[in-house]
This record gives C-alpha cells, structure tokens and sequence, in this order.
C-alpha cells in the first residue's frame, strides 16, 4: 500500500480523497494554486504544494507542475478526481513514465474511450447496445444528409472530442442538418481542437442511465448498479439518484451484467461509469468516463461501499474487497448539486461566504470545501457542494432531501438551492416521471 499520494484536484473532490486516504492512514499532498492558498483541501491535507497562478491552464492543469510536486514530495501515486487532468491519456503515460502510479485506468482505456467514435466501436464488440448512427466519423455535408436520411430525423450530431455538452447540434429535419453540422464541427475545433462529427439516432423521450462499474485490471469486474441522472440543464446533470425509478432489478441486473463483463474483457482497472439513453425498455451506450463520477455518493450510499478507498486499493495491486454477489441495493439515495449561481440566468456568483451551516440528521452528507468567510474564486467551476441523502425508499429520501435544504444555510452568495425547492414541489419529480428533456422544458417555463 502507498506510504503518500498526491490530488491532483480542489474542492470538495480534493477533500473526499483526504479523507478516504486518512482512513487508511495514507499520507496526502494537497496541490494548489494561489487563488486557493485558504482552501479547505490545502488547510486538510498532510503537505501541501503550490503550482502555479490563478489560471487553470497554469495550475490544475499545468502537467510538469503535478509530478514535479509529486517528486518534491515523495508521494508514490496521483488521484486525479474528476475534471482537469482525470481523463487525460497523455498526463496517465507521463505519470507512469516518472515511476508514479496514477489511481485510475491504464491510458489505453482512457485513449480508447475519449474517443467517442472508437469508444461505441469498441463497446459494439464487447456486446454493449448502441444507439443507431454513422459508423464513425462524418467527413462531409453530403456523407452527413445521407446518414441523417438512413437513420431518420431527428438526428443529433455530436463532436467525436466533445464533452459537457459541447460540439452537439440536434437537426429535428433535413432543412436543418446543414447548419447543425457545420456548427457541431465549429464547436468541436474551437474546443478540442478536433472538428470530427459523427451522427446518431436522436431520442425522443429517453432517461439517462449510467452504470457504475469497476475494474480489478486483471480480467475481473463488477457493477454497482444504476444512476438516473436524467434531470439536466443543458447536458448537465443537476439531480441523480440511484437506484433508477424507472428500472427494475431484473433489468439492473441484466445490463449491469453486460456492462461488467465488457470492462472485464478489456481489463479494465478501477472506477468507471458507462453510461446510456434508455428508452422503451431499450439501453443505448453513448459514453464511457474512465474516472470516478461526481455523483458517486449514492452508489456509495444504496451500496455501502467507499468508491475512492477501492480505487487506491485497486491502483496499489490489491484485489477488490467485494464480489458481485455481496453487493445489495439498500434503500434509495438522491444528490443535488449545488452551484455559487445566480437564477433565472445561471449565471455564476463567486463572492465571500458570510454564513455557512451544513444540513444534518440520518441519511443526510454534504460533500462540500466552503466555510464561513471562504470567498469563491472566480476561476473554476461553480459547484460548491453536494447535497446527498438516503432512505429507506424513495419517498423517505424525497422527504430527507426536503428537510436538508431547509436547514443548509449559504449566505453572502447567490446559489441554486431555490431551484431544488420548487423542483421538490413538482409531481414529475415526485413521482420519478421525467426524462432528460423535461427540466429543460420546466425551466423554460418557470424561470425564463
């Protein structure tokens, strides 16, 4: 087991590794930069290491600054978190070449999956369903109205680089395909540096499903069950639960199967989510993130399970410390995330905390980085905490997630929590009824 590691991450992520490897008496290295000197990652960590100004490009992201704050250090291995350099190949071969461990997937299964054509390619010959569309990317305008009219409108076009939403344009019909395509291969050359496009079947109605799994990176795998995560504001997701309502266990354990199997045969080494549109009982991969997701403390809540403690097992050698079979969906649990934003707008609000007051009680954590006075820089994402509960079912969880945001005190700044509010006072909502288009449709008539 490693003696020290290194996050290569901030916030709340940063802390949630702390505390995992403090429970394993590992010694941890916080890195930062000076805009987060007074974070709450650097005051908790053993060791702490600035790497560089305000900018993440110059900080986070800066790759020599990471390892050679993991040399300085002596830390013998880097958890990425999520973000920055988590699903970043190049950074994965850099590290391994500097006789560091990186705690997640070998570079490979990063490279294969970052790919989003070569990655539904692969997944196509490991069995995992798919979603109709080009068999990889589409050169031209003609090869793209031809595809489009093979699969039927509407037909989204997605950036083979892309991510968070970005480079993919929907073309309801074939007076539309023209501009989506130029416009999703614009997007994707200006933020990846990468202008491929491929087409795929555009869903009407689907629920977004994800299924956590991990990997010992030796042929062996398991899946933790489902995430619906189909509540998004503009291909982010904003509310996640697990188990999914709208699926039941013979189905989790069918596609949970498959995907297990598929991240096997690979020989996939820890953390990973593949993730699908579901519809009409019917699953459709669309992507795999080789890392541990935001939203893994429900998968951690229905399981009882520490996802961040198996990937440093994992990444030391060790084997899995549980088996398919001793894994049981307890209950039901729901995260929100919370943003420093200011509504209708989202528009972000960094600022000074004047107040803060956690939520608490049975079933209910916060995974979070802020404190009384902590002033949000303005340089990085806006999330600022989860809020994660969990029940006995459904209905108790709603109730517990009800009563934490009416305790959870955020002043000096404006947040989302408002919106979690009256989304908690929606029937949709309640009764689990929605797929990834409806928060969007309810924002647009509630908040524009």
């Amino acid at each position: 087991m490693f003696d020290k590691i290194l996050i290569a991450n901030r916030g709340e992520i940063a802390l949630r590794v702390i505390r995992a490897a403090r429970e394993m008496g590992i010694g941890t290295v916080a890195v930062h930069s000076t805009a987060d000197a007074d974070a709450m990652h650097v005051r908790m960590a053993d060791e702490s290491v600035c790497i560089g100004p305000p900018p993440s490009s110059a900080s986070y992201l800066s790759m020599p600054a990471i390892i050679s704050a993991c040399e300085i250090t002596g830390a013998q291995a880097i958890h990425p978190g999520y973000g920055f350099l988590s699903e970043n190949a190049a950074f994965v071969q850099a590290v391994e070449d500097h006789q560091i461990t990186f705690i997640g997937p070998r570079a490979e299964h990063i490279r294969i999956m970052g790919d989003k054509i070569t990655a539904k390619d692969t997944m196509k010959t490991l069995d995992v369903p798919c979603v109709p569309g080009s068999d990889g990317g589409v050169p031209t305008l003609e090869e793209a109205r031809k595809v489009a009219g093979e699969i039927g409108y509407p037909v989204i076009i997605k950036a083979t680089a892309g991510g968070g939403g970005r480079g993919m344009k929907l073309a309801k019909s074939v007076q539309e395909i023209d501009t989506a395509f130029q416009t999703a291969r614009a997007e994707g050359k200006a933020a990846f540096g990468n202008d491929e496009v491929y087409i795929e079947k555009y869903l009407g109605a689907p629920r977004h499903i994800e299924i956590q799994v991990f990997g010992d990176g030796k042929g062996g795998a398991v899946h933790l069950g489902e995430r619906d995560c189909s509540l998004q504001r503009r291909h982010q997701k904003v509310f996640e639960e697990a188990p999914g309502p709208a699926i039941t266990a013979e189905t989790r354990a069918e596609i949970g199967a498959v995907c297990a199997d598929a991240v096997a045969k690979i020989g996939y080494a820890g953390a990973g989510t593949i993730e699908f549109l579901y519809e009409n009982g019917e699953f459709y991969f669309i992507e795999m993130n080789t890392r541990l997701q935001v939203e893994h403390p429900v998968t951690e809540a229905i399981f009882g399970v520490d996802l961040v403690r198996e990937q440093i097992r994992v990444a030391a050698g060790e084997p899995l410390s549980f088996a398919q079979e001793d894994l049981a969906v307890n209950g039901h649990a729901i995260e929100v995330r919370l943003n420093a934003e200011k509504l209708p707008g989202f528009t972000p609000s960094p600022g000074r905390i004047s107040q803060y007051h956690a939520p608490g009680g049975l079933g209910v954590r916060m995974d979070s980085a802020i404190y009384d006075g902590y002033s949000i820089p303005p340089y990085y994402d806006s999330l600022i905490g989860k809020l994660i509960v969990h029940g006995r079912d459904r209905p108790e969880a709603l109730a517990r997630l009800k009563r934490a945001l009416g305790e959870l005190i955020v002043d000096g700044i404006d947040t989302t929590v408002p919106l979690f509010h009256a989304l908690l006072e929606e029937d949709a909502v309640l009764t689990g009824d929605y797929n990834i288009h409806w928060l969007e449709r309810w924002l647009e008539s509630h908040l524009s």
